[in-house]
């Protein structure tokens, strides 16, 4: 059995999850597309307690709740307003900030902002698969100019951050016009710096070994980095896909977030990379965070407020 169908349209949506017993029963489904199981019995007949929004075995009396183990677990905000702001994520083009969330829901900054963050943690698939075939890699700063320094020194200031980015290029021949490209999937991280250790294990960790990668020919991008893999530097080529992905990067963290804190910079990317990656099917983006976000651990607002290590 497959996942539910996905509304397609804002009043497809506004219809279907009017009520939030349609909620969790969607939930349910987007959770377990194969039916729920008893972790007790193992039995697979359910019924709905409506009273307590619980789903009770047939055979042993187990409750389970749709929301237990996830990142919804023991929120106090509606199940409806969770999915009107996955939906709302997922699916308007430039993000939202936690203002406009907090707009949209008629609730205070703090809790628009938990529910952001609480998202962004269940936007990274654990079980993603590498990228591969042909790989555009680079760095880039997050931040403004710092007085005295350029380049990559300017990380050496705290609101400064070093981000690698991976992005695959899908590439074609068509007819008389030669060799196409496009950019595929994109993969982002913060660093502390653009050495041959922090790039060898980015690259390790989201690239496929015996991908072919370009690069803009930075030291950084050693032997010893890109042992996995094979290497064609290109120096003084500035329009690799990977740069257009960064300044829609910068173009989104400026515009839409007016800038952030690097402490939480790293589920910024996740948020950025989820959104590219589904940029062809938005749509279908909601229900994937649906299922994303049901895999992860719940989280309280001390936990999301932690800073960030970066690696």
């Amino acid at each position: 059995m497959s996942r539910p169908d996905f509304p397609k349209t804002l009043g497809e949506f506004r219809e279907r999850f009017a009520q939030g017993d349609a909620c969790y029963d969607y939930l349910v489904l987007s959770r377990w597309p194969e039916g729920m199981v008893c972790p007790r019995c193992g039995c697979r007949q359910f019924w709905r307690r409506s009273q307590r929004l619980l789903y009770q075995c047939r055979g042993c009396g187990y409750e389970v709740s749709p929301t237990a183990g996830t990142l919804l677990q023991d929120t106090h905000m509606p199940i409806r307003e969770w999915f009107w702001a996955a939906y709302l994520v997922a699916t308007h083009t430039p993000g939202l900030s936690a203002k406009q969330l907090q707009r949209q829901l008629a609730c205070s900054y703090k809790t628009a902002w938990y529910m952001l963050h609480r998202l962004r943690r269940g936007m990274v698939n654990q079980a993603r698969s590498p990228l591969q075939g042909i790989v555009d890699a680079d760095e880039t700063i997050i931040g403004g100019p710092v007085e005295g320094l350029t380049g990559r020194g300017v990380t050496a200031a705290e609101t400064r951050t070093l981000v690698l980015g991976a992005v695959e290029v899908h590439r074609w021949h068509e007819g008389g016009k030669g060799w196409r490209e496009r950019a595929g999937r994109l993969r982002l991280a913060p660093v502390d710096r653009a050495g041959a250790a922090s790039i060898g294990g980015f690259l390790s960790t989201n690239v496929a070994p015996g991908t072919e990668i370009r690069t803009d020919g930075w030291r950084g991008y050693s032997k010893s980095a890109l042992a996995e893999f094979r290497h064609e530097a290109q120096p003084g080529i500035r329009a690799r896909h990977i740069h257009r992905a960064f300044g829609n990067l910068k173009t989104w963290l400026a515009g839409t977030h007016h800038g952030v804190d690097p402490k939480y910079l790293a589920h910024y990317l996740d948020e950025f990379v989820f959104r590219f990656n589904r940029r062809n099917t938005p749509m279908a983006a909601f229900q994937t965070l649906l299922g994303l976000t049901t895999a992860r651990t719940p989280l309280g607002y001390r936990a999301l407020t932690e800073p960030e290590s970066t690696g």
